[in-house]
């Protein structure tokens, strides 16, 4: 059922598109539902450029003859739909389960609108229960941690923080060569304030809390799709 109501948010995203926009694609099982509706109208004519947030999402795109650009080529978009891993009810958002935060939020960012696709199993009260990923340098990493770790104890983090690792236990790295820290706050009482403090840290070059970017969520559940925004 999961897979059939990630293509239904998917599917419901698609009305937020028209031929000749600039369009971001998100990373993640329910973008990549997007990506491949998209790709299909592509192939019946349908006119797009598009920016990709992650190297598996841009090879996606070009298997499906979808064109791609960059925002070095083109300086803004029209809109990005990408997924999320927690949304709450003022649409502020936790991604980066997938390692993309950082091209996602850059991306979500040089778009006029950032229209998040999800089930509603993402809609969540209160943000912290989905670990918070907070993408650092390789550089300084333990003094990054130990920065990190303090903002946690402030926060009154009720989890632990840890070196995100791939399916070989390896330290995993993004498509940037970054690494990730999976933070669990288990709810995070003030999402703005943590943003800052996590960003004043030298070693942190993004976190996954999405403040302010999303413009419309399509979340849908067995009973259909609810349209927040």
């Amino acid at each position: 059922m999961s897979e059939e109501l990630k293509k239904m948010a998917a599917k419901a995203a698609m009305s937020e598109v028209k031929s000749g926009m600039r369009i971001g694609l998100g990373t993640g099982s329910t973008a990549k539902h997007f990506v491949d509706y998209l790709g299909a109208e592509v192939a019946n004519g349908f006119e797009c450029l598009c920016v990709p947030t992650s190297e598996v999402t841009a090879a996606q795109a070009r298997s499906l003859n979808i064109p791609l650009t960059t925002l070095d080529e083109i300086d803004s978009l029209d809109v990005t739909v990408d997924g999320a891993d927690e949304i709450d009810d003022q649409k502020q958002l936790i991604k980066g389960g997938g390692g993309a935060l950082l091209r996602e939020k850059i991306v979500a960012a040089a778009s006029g609108k950032m229209v998040v696709i999800a089930d509603t199993s993402k809609q969540v009260e209160q943000l912290g229960a989905f670990p918070l990923p907070v993408e650092v340098n390789k550089f300084g990493l333990g003094a990054t941690q130990n920065a990190v770790q303090a903002i946690m104890d402030e926060f009154n983090a009720e989890g632990d923080l840890k070196v995100r690792t791939d399916e070989n236990g390896a330290p995993f790295e993004t498509d940037g060569g970054h690494l990730i820290l999976d933070a669990s706050f288990g709810r995070i009482s003030d999402a703005k304030a943590l943003s800052d403090a996590l960003l004043n840290v030298p070693g942190v070059v993004q976190h996954g809390l999405f403040i302010g970017l999303c413009a419309k969520a399509y979340l849908a559940s067995p009973d259909g799709v609810v349209e927040i925004g």
